[in-house]
C-alpha cells in the first residue's frame, strides 16, 4: 500500500467515490468534487497538506489520508486535520451552524489504535450521560492490515494488490491498469517519483547548509559550511533515490526498470531492497 501510488489512484474521482461508499457503508454516496494535496493554511500556526478532501451531494466533507506509519496517523494529527477543515470552510459572516458534517479518515497499513478491529469510529460524547455531543465532526481509522471477507475487507485487499487482475473492484483495477500499463500512467508515476527524489535532494541541501553553517560558526571555519552542504546534499540525493526505489518496488516494477528510473546500478538497487526487506536486527 504505497501512499504515493494511492494518491494517484484518487486522482480519478470515481475511485475516491467508491472508497468512501465502502468505508461509509453507503452505496449511494455521490462525490461532487474533490481536491488533492491541498495546502490548508493556518495563518496563526502550522498549515498542513491534506491528501484528499472530497464533498458529497449532502454537503459532507471527507478528508482521506493514506498513512504507512503510525506516527503520521496519531490522534492529535487527526484532531488537527479536523480543525483545519473547519477553519477553511466558513466565510466571514457565516453562522457556526453552517459548518458541514466532516469526516477525517485515516487508512493505515497496520492497526494503529491496537484493538484488533477493521475500522474505528471516533466521536465526541457527553461523558456523564454517554450521549452524542452532536458537533458532527467524526474521525475514522481503517485498518488495512485486516482483510476479512467483507466489502471493507476486500477493499483493503485491493489496496495491497500489485496487479490489477488480482483486485476485486473493477473501478480500482481500471485505474491501476491506467497507471501501470499505459505510457501515460508510467509517465505520471515517473514524474511523481522524480519529484520525491528532488524533494529529498532539496531537504538534504537545506539540512547540509544548516549543519555546515552551525559548524562554521562554532569552529570559525568556512570549511565547515562547505562540508555540511556537501554531506547534506549527498544524503538527500541517496535518500530520495532509495525512497523512489521502494515506492516503485511496491508498484511491482522490475529491479532493472527501478535502476533506470533512479539512474543507479541494478546491484545498488538490489542492495537497498535487501536492507528494506531484511533489516539487520
Amino acid at each position: 500500500m504505497s501512499d504515493t501510488f494511492m494518491r494517484n489512484v484518487f486522482k480519478k474521482q470515481e475511485c475516491t467515490e467508491y472508497v468512501l461508499q465502502v468505508i461509509m457503508n453507503q452505496g449511494d454516496l455521490k462525490v461532487l468534487e474533490q481536491v488533492l494535496q491541498k495546502d490548508y493554511k493556518n495563518l496563526q500556526g502550522r498549515s498542513a497538506v491534506l491528501d484528499c478532501v472530497a464533498q458529497d451531494a449532502g454537503g459532507r466533507q471527507f478528508n482521506v489520508e493514506i498513512q504507512q506509519d503510525a506516527e503520521g496517523a496519531s490522534p492529535r494529527r487527526a484532531r488537527y486535520h479536523s480543525g483545519l477543515m473547519d477553519m477553511n470552510t466558513l466565510n466571514p459572516g457565516q453562522d457556526f451552524d453552517e459548518l458541514p458534517e466532516t469526516y477525517v479518515i485515516f487508512i493505515t497499513r497496520d492497526d494503529t489504535l491496537g484493538y484488533g478491529l477493521p475500522v474505528y469510529h471516533v466521536t465526541r460524547k457527553i461523558e456523564e450521560v454517554g450521549a452524542d455531543f452532536g458537533d458532527e465532526a467524526y474521525i475514522l481509522y481503517v485498518n488495512a492490515g485486516t482483510q476479512e471477507d467483507t466489502e471493507l475487507g476486500r477493499l483493503m485487499h485491493d489496496f495491497h494488490c500489485r496487479r490489477a487482475e488480482d483486485m476485486y473492484s473493477e473501478i480500482l483495477a481500471e485505474r491501476v491498469r491506467e497507471l501501470k500499463e499505459t505510457q501515460e500512467g508510467v509517465d505520471i508515476m515517473c514524474r511523481e517519483m522524480d519529484e520525491i527524489y528532488r524533494e529529498g535532494q532539496r531537504y538534504g541541501e537545506k539540512r547540509g547548509e544548516k549543519r555546515g553553517e552551525e559548524r562554521g560558526i562554532k569552529l570559525g571555519e568556512k570549511r565547515g559550511i562547505k562540508l555540511g552542504e556537501k554531506r547534506g546534499e549527498e544524503r538527500g540525493i541517496a535518500k530520495g533515490k532509495q525512497e523512489m526505489a521502494f515506492s516503485l518496488l511496491r508498484m511491482g516494477m522490475p529491479v532493472e526498470e527501478i535502476a533506470k528510473a533512479a539512474s543507479v546500478s541494478v546491484e545498488l538497487v538490489e542492495k537497498w531492497l535487501e536492507k528494506e526487506l531484511h533489516p539487520v536486527g
